[in-house]
């Protein structure tokens, strides 16, 4: 068999989360398959850490130059047999100058983790609306395939008419989260892991989380939020971390109750789940909206519980308290769930054979 050669267009480097999860993760494990991967980022970690880091404008300031070095080395003259683009190739541009750029990348396949196309079809501008909101659905139209974290991201592009599309989840590197268990713990940890963009989730159930934590009953825990979220939490027991690549597993690993709580939206369809992969993945009982794929990883009843108003949030919370055996049961189902599905070494080989087919068309 021969060996591939693969451009991936990542959108990020490690710092960014899609990139690092739907590829990066996976360049080992490809290279043992035969499958040589050169990558070729969009906009690197000091573009996010201005995003992110309260300098908004000075990143954008700064995104023209990244799109032409992306220019650049799209001109350059490639022997690859095959590009991985995350989403698009040039993102806010309008469909007919990509298309004219991605001659020198073709033939590709095209990943989705999240809902992209809404950035452009759901905007509150009509200028982009009218401009790029089919962008995305031409660009998975003319890939050799598209590859989508969810059935969401999936029904999209068979309405785009894609010709060939695969569903592949976002998956987490097991060896990395060993189970635990807490089982003996007098306060147990609710846990939330994400990002100041979506701790807004977290807020919805604000006044759940209270009453599961009052008079000590459990302590909470948000990992990555903004600092001053903690004094929304007032008169509870709870800690604000800051995130880290390094760190994120040891977090989780510290807790006893994972939680994704979700509004019923367009983007929140399109989310692949990753938190309670993460939680279940380290052995810890889950409760989550039943909105999109989460419907799908959580199995009700068996590694966790699926609650659709604060009723149910409070009941799931409530019982997995008060049970430490319940949250081992469930804890252990999780684990096994995320063995068989959603690790690393599950999908693995199916992305590399969807390369290895998407390149010989």
């Amino acid at each position: 068999m021969k060996r591939l050669k693969v451009t991936l267009f990542s959108r990020y480097s490690r710092l960014g989360p899609s990139t690092r999860l739907r590829s990066l993760q996976y360049l080992g494990e490809l290279e043992r398959r035969g499958i040589d991967v050169e990558v070729q980022e969009l906009f690197p970690d000091s573009y996010l850490e201005d995003l992110y880091g309260g300098r908004p404008q000075a990143a954008k300031y700064t995104a023209w130059r990244y799109y032409g070095q992306r220019i650049a080395e799209l001109m350059r003259r490639r022997e690859h047999d095959l590009a991985w683009v995350e989403g698009e190739l040039f993102p806010y541009l309008p469909y007919g100058l990509e298309a004219m750029l991605s001659r020198h990348a073709r033939p590709y396949v095209v990943d989705y983790d999240d809902a992209l196309f809404h950035k452009y079809d759901l905007s509150p501008s009509p200028v982009i609306r009218r401009v790029l909101g089919r962008k995305i659905d031409r660009v998975m139209a003319r890939s050799a395939c598209v590859i989508a974290g969810n059935p969401y991201l999936a029904a999209r592009a068979e309405r785009a008419k894609a010709g060939r599309v695969e569903i592949i989840p976002t998956v987490v590197d097991e060896q990395r989260y060993p189970p635990v268990s807490h089982e003996n713990r007098a306060q147990p940890v609710i846990g939330w892991i994400g990002s100041p963009a979506t701790e807004h989730y977290a807020l919805d159930i604000r006044d759940v989380l209270l009453e599961a934590c009052a008079g000590g009953a459990a302590r909470l825990v948000l990992v990555g939020a903004r600092p001053e979220v903690a004094a929304r939490f007032e008169g509870v027991a709870v800690d604000v971390l800051p995130w880290s690549e390094a760190t994120e597993a040891a977090l989780i690993a510290d807790m006893d109750i994972g939680i994704m709580p979700l509004r019923d939206g367009p983007w929140e369809r399109g989310k692949c789940g990753y938190k309670i992969i993460q939680y279940m993945a380290c052995g810890l009982p889950v409760v989550a909206s039943p909105v999109g794929v989460n419907a799908d990883i959580v199995r009700h009843g068996e590694n966790g519980f699926l609650a659709a108003d604060d009723d149910d949030w409070r009941r799931a919370l409530r019982q997995l308290i008060d049970s430490p055996e319940l949250r081992a049961r469930q804890g252990q189902a999780g684990r096994r769930r995320v063995e068989d599905h959603y690790s690393l070494a599950s999908q693995a080989p199916r992305l590399a054979d969807v390369l290895r087919t998407a390149e010989a068309g």
